[in-house]
């Protein structure tokens, strides 16, 4: 079964980081959901039943999750599920897995704050979104396929988005990807 999968809920266990013989770095942690719904016969909120899964991540996400995810807090899941069974001793075992793609902290109950991780941290297809001109006759590191994308050597670029007091365009800092002096 590999269909993908929506899940919130809180995070049960700690995290358990670990690396694969092959140097992929992995974080895995148990996840329950549980219903809740308002009885009215009793004008009080009532949990359901609790369904458990098994949260795994590879790779940038295992090290995200690792060093962000702490038991007790409330996240979406989202990934592909995975059903599972297996005999010991003559009984047999069921789990419910979820190979993530991603996992962030569920904001209904509380603020986080976000840090954009540089290009070594991150997937090169998540990179900014910011190119550099470049044409077919002038192209740039950017556009070459034949190595990783390195950022260019200034700090920062300039954008689309027009500076509030009218000075110009505003700047994105090509290590964060934030704008500079937007005042947010």
């Amino acid at each position: 079964m590999n269909d993908m999968i929506s899940v919130r809920g809180f995070v049960a266990s700690e995290v358990k980081s670990s690396t694969t013989t092959r140097g992929t770095a992995t974080a895995s942690f148990r996840l329950g959901t549980t219903e809740r719904r308002f009885d009215r016969a009793t004008n009080t909120w009532v949990d359901g039943n609790t369904n458990w899964y098994t949260v795994q991540s590879f790779r940038y996400l295992a090290g995200h999750v690792g060093c962000s995810i702490k038991k007790g807090q409330r996240v979406l899941v989202v990934g592909k599920l995975r059903l599972r069974q297996w005999e010991h001793e003559g009984r047999v075992y069921h789990v419910a897995e979820i190979d993530a793609e991603s996992v962030g902290h569920d904001l209904m109950w509380g603020s986080a704050n976000f840090t954009r991780m540089n290009g070594t941290s991150a997937p090169p297809e998540s990179a900014p979104a910011v190119e550099t001109p470049g044409t077919a006759e002038n192209s740039n590191e950017w556009d070459s396929e034949d190595h990783e994308p390195v950022p260019p050597e200034d700090e920062s670029l300039a954008s689309d988005i027009e500076n509030p007091d009218g000075t110009g365009p505003l700047l994105v800092n090509t290590t964060t990807g934030e704008l500079v002096g937007a005042g947010v």
